[in-house]
């Protein structure tokens, strides 16, 4: 039972959404944190918990925002895989869960806000049709809404799909997988903070008509957390944003003149950071560092922070008032390309994909279907054949940095690259191959994920995939003016732009839609009307970078590399299955080994048979056809003598192979030429793979044939098993009569039963 006190403080609110009911509780769980708050939507459900610091931590030069997402494989009944048997670090679909929830609430936290703080969603069920993630989202947000750290939401969350040309708010799992769209969109009551989704080629008139629907449905889950905030939300901690040193400013841009617009305005990156470098060196030697006094005027971190402020406003008035970007592009210019495929010799496919100065070398390597990747994951998701990662070394832009693995940025790129892609790879009944892409960015500045998509449709096409339509992408810019109102949409960003400006908007895909799209935002919120322009321009950016690539390669290569795997796929009756496995895999792994072979067999009856050679390939098929097809129609009689090979060895006897497709048993009491000889083990006198000839001695009516070695050694022919007939049914117990059990003493009419002491 719950304490009457305990029930007073738990408050819930709820709407409907889809048919489904959206549930807000606090109250019940996490009573500690300084905000907790329980989601659920239908059986799916998470608790979101917010903790944070007071004290700011004036020398980070970044707000310390950790967001993490815990899976718990309990939440859809299941126990992890592994040895250990308990969660580990975060699977790939957790770290993006994460991601997905930071970006639409970090830009809300007031600009200079650097107190720690952290949220946590953990997963406490999964229902296997609503996605949790979104729950996350809201979670957090509402978490954030209650407690009283400063935050200027709340933010909601909804999922799109688009299936038989209408439109799906939250599609469940299963909807999901019949939709043309998957796409996240979060915003607050009155703009749109974050997008993030695949599509099959949709134009994109109705990617936006999808988000104008999205955040119809987003202002309901915002309106329902401010229900929850009037009701136990606390008063948010006093914080006063860092003012302006206007002295500082003042005397910053005196000394500076024009050297910084000089600086800033250069195409080459390398060079521009150290211009602008060794003007920030200078800026602070000069008014931080007096030589001649004890006390100077302004603090090195102070100068440091102006420097960068003056920076960002000299990019950002070039591009508003001007019309200048730093490498002297137009807003819809996209940087010099070029691109070469085959690049690498033995690998299955590869391309060097280079924009201006950003390079993503991408390759392709194709395996069989036992390779596709497993998934333990509380989602139904259970495995993926086609799949992209993405590393980003230190060297690509100059950095010393220990590698650490993939960070969450890697994943998250990867798995970008891998959405633009994954819808036109062509299935696995027209090609029957595990894809597994790397992109390795050897130089960035700006736009890498996006490279690596083009990058990685020039690999796929070199190693001859039949994608069903070539893909590019480009990273879309934004820069506003928030008293003006004037906005500046950038086509094909470079990393300045991206780190100065308030968008980063990227979208890939086909000549005829897009099939992904992610953005990010530094500010609160933009409208439609900058999402519409962002989305055409795009459009025109990539026709553009599409037609750079098509130069290099028009269409997928009509073989596959030599290198590559061969892979045969051919169908047999299910109920044969266990022929090709064996006993205890035995077959199987016979097979495999003597023709060099990886073999793979569905519950189906699919079969599919890769190697390197097409020679081995050929020789797996025809064992398995042989050991699958019909027996052929041989009659065989008592006394026929065959030569066959031992397929199995059991440790009642060996199966010898008469025929391809027909086999027989030979007992271990008839191995031995010498009745009187006792065999031990089967493997004394024949083991997998002999030669051996033997004897037909009997042919049970159901097929099962016996054979005979010592027969076919002597020429003694044994006697056939005597035909009993069918046993009849047994009577009643009473009608049997007395049992007579040779005297045991279970049928002595012992008397009663002595107590024991």
């Amino acid at each position: 039972m719950i304490p009457e006190a305990v029930q007073e403080k738990i408050k819930r609110f709820s709407t409907e959404l889809n048919g489904r009911e959206l549930s807000l509780e606090t109250g019940r769980l996490a009573g500690l944190a300084m905000g907790a708050v329980v989601v659920r939507y239908g059986d799916s459900m998470v608790l979101s918990t917010v903790v944070g610091e007071r004290d700011q931590k004036e020398d980070l030069p970044f707000f310390p925002l950790t967001v993490d997402y815990e899976e718990r494989m309990f939440a859809a009944g299941k126990i992890p895989g592994g040895f250990p048997k308990r969660e580990g670090r975060p699977t790939e679909a957790a770290v993006l869960a994460a991601r997905l929830t930071d970006r639409p609430i970090r830009p809300l936290f007031p600009k200079g806000y650097k107190a720690e703080v952290q949220i946590m969603t953990t997963v406490l069920s999964a229902d296997q049709q609503n996605d949790t993630d979104i729950l996350s989202v809201i979670g957090a947000s509402a978490a954030l809404a209650i407690s009283p750290i400063p935050w200027d939401g709340p933010v909601g969350a909804i999922r799109m799909g688009y299936q038989n040309g209408g439109f799906i708010v939250n599609p469940t799992f299963s909807q999901r997988d019949e939709s043309d769209l998957d796409m996240v969109v979060a915003g607050t009551h009155d703009a749109i903070m974050m997008v993030e989704g695949e599509a099959l080629e949709i134009p994109e008139d109705r990617m936006v008509e999808a988000i104008e629907i999205a955040h119809e449905n987003i202002r309901k889950v915002v309106n329902l957390q401010n229900r929850l905030v009037e009701a136990v939300g606390h008063e948010k901690w006093p914080f006063t944003p860092p003012q302006r040193d206007q002295e500082l400013f003042s005397a910053l841009r005196s000394f500076l003149g024009t050297r910084l617009r000089d600086a800033v305005r250069n195409p080459d990156k390398v060079v521009r950071l150290e211009a602008t470098g060794g003007l920030q060196k200078e800026a602070i030697g000069a008014l931080a560092g007096n030589h001649d006094s004890q006390d100077p005027q302004f603090r090195a971190g102070d100068v440091s922070d102006a420097y960068e402020a003056l920076l960002k406003e000299e990019v950002r008035s070039g591009i508003l008032e001007e019309g200048i970007r730093p490498d002297g592009r137009s807003n819809s210019e996209v940087r010099p390309i070029w691109s070469e495929v085959g690049y690498l010799p033995r690998a299955h496919g590869s391309a060097v994909f280079t924009r201006g100065q950003t390079q993503v070398v991408t390759v392709a390597a194709l395996g069989s279907a036992a390779e596709e990747q497993r998934l333990d994951s509380i989602t139904p998701a259970t495995s993926k054949r086609y799949i992209h990662h993405y590393n980003f070394p230190p060297y690509s832009v100059g950095e010393v940095r220990r590698l650490r693995g993939a960070s969450r940025r890697d994943i998250g790129h990867g798995a970008l690259a891998e959405r633009a892609l994954v819808n036109m790879v062509p299935d696995a009944e027209a090609f029957p191959y595990t894809i597994r892409l790397v992109s390795e960015v050897v130089s960035s500045n700006g736009s890498t994920s996006m490279a690596s998509v083009c990058g990685s449709t020039m690999a796929l096409m070199d190693a001859g995939v039949p994608i069903k339509a070539p893909v590019a992408g480009v990273a879309m810019g934004l820069v506003t003016d928030a008293e003006t109102g004037r906005f500046a949409v950038l086509t094909d960003i470079q990393g300045m732009e991206d780190a100065l400006g308030d968008m980063d908007f990227k979208v890939a895909g086909t000549r005829d839609g897009v099939t992904a799209i992610q953005m990010d935002i530094k500010v609160k919120g933009i409208t439609t009307e900058i999402m519409r322009q962002a989305l055409n321009q795009a459009h025109e950016g990539r026709q553009f970078i599409l037609a750079k690539m098509l130069e290099t390669i028009s269409e997928p290569r009509a073989e596959l590399s030599r290198f590559a795997p061969q892979v045969v796929q051919i169908k047999i009756n299910p109920e044969k299955i266990g022929k090709i496995i064996g006993p205890g895999g035995s077959m199987i792994r016979q097979i495999q080994e003597e023709t060099g072979t990886k073999i793979n067999v569905e519950d189906d009856g699919s079969v599919s048979i890769s190697s390197s050679d097409p020679d081995g390939s050929e020789a797996a098929k025809k064992k398995i056809q042989e050991l699958t097809n019909d027996p052929p129609e041989i009659k065989l009689d008592r006394g026929d003598l065959y030569t066959g090979k031992v397929v199995s060895v059991m440790p009642y006897g060996a199966f010898v192979e008469l025929v391809p497709g027909r086999d027989g048993l030979v007992h271990i009491s008839e191995l031995s030429e010498d009745p009187s000889i006792r065999v031990e083990r089967v493997e004394d006198v024949v083991n997998l793979g002999d030669e051996v000839t033997v004897m037909v001695t009997d042919i049970a009516p159901n097929g099962k044939v016996s054979l005979s070695r010592r027969a076919a050694l002597t020429g003694e022919m044994p006697e056939p098993k005597q035909d009993r007939g069918p046993r009849g049914p047994r009577g009643p117990r009473d009608d049997r009569g007395p049992r007579d059990n040779g005297g045991f003493r279970g049928d002595r009419d012992r008397g009663p039963r002595r107590p024991r002491d």
